[in-house]
This record gives C-alpha cells, sequence and structure tokens, in this order.
C-alpha cells in the first residue's frame, strides 16, 4: 500500500481556511477518495486541552518559549496517533495548519530565534513533511478587522500579524514546488477551483467540469 498524501491549508488569521478546508472535503468525497480532514492546535483529545490553553484570552500572558512548547506537543501527538498512521493506511490527510504555523508565529510573531523553532518543530513532527501547502495570503491590515471576538492569537498586534504573513510568503518563496499561494481575497469559488485544480493530477482525478464548482459536485 502506498503512503497518503499530506496536503496543509496555512495562512493567517481569518483568510479563509476553514471554508476552503469544507470544500475540498466535499470535492474530495464526490470522487470518492480516501481522506481525512483535521486541524492544529487540536486535533486529539490532547491536542483539545492544548489548544484551549494556547487560545483562550483567559490563559493570561504565556512565556513565548512556553507557547512553542505547547505547540510542538500538540504536533508530537497528533503526529503519532492520527496523521502516520492515517498516511501508512493510504488515506489523504488535509490539515489546517501544520509546521509553518509554528515557523511563522511563534518564530517570526515571537521573534524566537528561527532555526531553534525549525529544529523543534520537525523534532515534534518526526520529519513529516507535506506535499502540497496551499498558502491563503491576504494583508492582516484587513482580515484581523473582520474578527469580532478575538482569541489569544488574534489579539496579537498588527505588527506581530505583519510579521507572521511575511514568514509564510517567505517559506512558499524558499520551496515555489511544494506551495500553491492565492490571494484570500479572492472570490471563494476560484480559490476552490484553484486548489482542485492543483491537486487534480496529484490525485489522479479528471475535474471536468466540476473546477469552476466550489462543492466539486456539479455533474452534467
Amino acid at each position: 500500500m502506498s503512503r497518503g498524501l499530506l496536503i496543509v491549508l496555512e495562512g493567517g488569521d481569518s483568510v479563509g481556511k476553514t471554508t476552503q478546508s469544507r470544500f475540498l472535503d466535499r470535492w474530495l468525497a464526490s470522487h470518492g477518495v480516501d481522506h481525512m480532514m483535521t486541524r492544529e492546535p487540536g486535533g486529539t483529545p490532547l491536542g483539545s486541552r492544548i489548544r484551549t490553553l494556547l487560545l483562550d484570552p483567559a490563559s493570561g500572558t504565556l512565556d513565548d518559549r512556553a507557547e512553542a512548547l505547547l505547540y510542538a506537543a500538540d504536533k508530537a501527538q497528533h503526529v503519532t496517533e492520527v496523521m502516520r498512521p492515517a498516511l501508512e493506511r493510504g488515506q489523504l490527510v488535509v490539515c489546517d495548519r501544520y509546521i509553518d504555523s509554528t515557523l511563522a508565529y511563534q518564530g517570526a510573531g515571537r521573534v524566537l530565534d528561527a532555526a531553534q523553532i525549525d529544529a523543534l518543530a520537525r523534532w515534534a513532527t518526526d520529519g513529516l513533511r507535506p506535499d502540497l501547502t496551499v498558502l491563503l495570503d491576504a494583508d492582516p491590515a484587513e482580515t484581523t478587522a473582520t474578527i469580532v471576538d478575538k482569541d489569544r492569537m488574534e489579539s496579537e498586534s498588527l505588527d506581530f500579524h505583519r510579521r507572521v504573513r511575511d514568514e509564510f510568503l517567505a517559506l512558499a518563496a524558499r520551496d515555489p514546488q511544494h506551495y500553491l499561494v492565492l490571494p484570500a481575497r479572492d472570490p471563494r469559488d476560484r480559490i476552490a477551483a484553484a486548489v482542485r485544480e492543483r491537486l487534480a493530477p496529484m490525485l489522479g482525478i479528471d475535474t471536468g467540469s466540476d473546477l469552476s464548482d466550489p462543492d466539486g459536485t456539479m455533474r452534467s
């Protein structure tokens, strides 16, 4: 049995990852692709508890290193308990956030040592790397302004979120063959079609007319 593919959705806060994840889930199901949708933090029972600690404003001010280690703990458990077993079963795994979010938020956003954060993330994930990262890019001055009830990370300064965005783009620029960078402010149907167009040949799917259908379920 061949190993499944790992597809990751990345980007700043409120760029539409959840919407695109839902579209992708429906499209994969419509083509009979055995797949799993998951997220970080929070993809395991332990991860859900860690997610609360990390995002709840009631957690107060966490030391930057403590925050990075909590994210690493979530990743380690997630890879061991969920992601790697699914991939070894041949499933396609779609993950909302992964290593790049650690590098962008804890590395660039918190201005922690980039090499140390990279080593921590690689160690926590046991070297498991995405086959494709879809990066939804937008100006954080626009996206963060739309969030009403902000969590602990969303409440960070605009400068913080700009550093995060810059790092996401820098990561994509260093490894373009493994990234699909899309303007998050494009119509959601256009974004969904671009994602499907990139994934279809990787999965051996003949999309035909469904490239223009956000759910990918349109049939003639």
